[in-house]
């Protein structure tokens, strides 16, 4: 299959949980992860810290997310495993090849992201039009800025 884009690396996990303070002991405090910094979205109903392992290109995320009113969705701790990010080398032709293969992407199309890279998200759930999802699984394409590009395809 000759695609127009490449999958580069691990960018990203992301977990949930009803008490980002106790995923905050367990990946900071007993695991050792560095905290970088937090994000709050009242539309993507998410307060998170964001936690990292390794560094440079090598560098993965991972965010530590509380829904912020446990009474609304989306729910950011249902499942735990929240979603999985690739870097892509070209977000954007990956998404117009990703679509007419029948990949069904979530709502919101390419947009920035917490972490300042614009980002799209595979939906875990096919339907009519787009049978191709990610089974189940909610995955993020984010668009590696130019050195993590160089760094992962030497």
């Amino acid at each position: 299959m000759n695609r127009p884009f490449r999958i580069l690396g691990l960018q990203q996990i992301a977990i949930g949980g009803p008490d980002r303070m106790k995923l905050r002991t367990l990946w900071v405090d007993l695991f050792g992860l560095g905290l970088e910094g937090d994000f709050t979205s009242e539309r993507e109903n998410v307060v998170e810290d964001i936690a990292v392992l390794g560094r440079g290109a090598h560098r993965v995320e991972v965010d530590l997310m509380q829904p912020l009113d446990p009474a609304r969705k989306p729910r950011v701790d249902e499942p735990p495993l929240n979603h999985v990010g690739l870097w892509v080398d070209d977000l954007p032709r990956a998404v117009e090849w990703l679509t007419a293969q029948g990949l069904r992407f979530a709502p919101g199309g390419i947009r920035r992201g917490a972490a300042g890279h614009d980002i799209v998200f595979v939906h875990p759930r096919g339907n009519e039009q787009f049978p191709l999802c990610g089974e189940g699984v909610l995955i993020e394409l984010v668009q590696a800025p130019p050195d993590v590009i160089v760094a992962l395809t030497q």
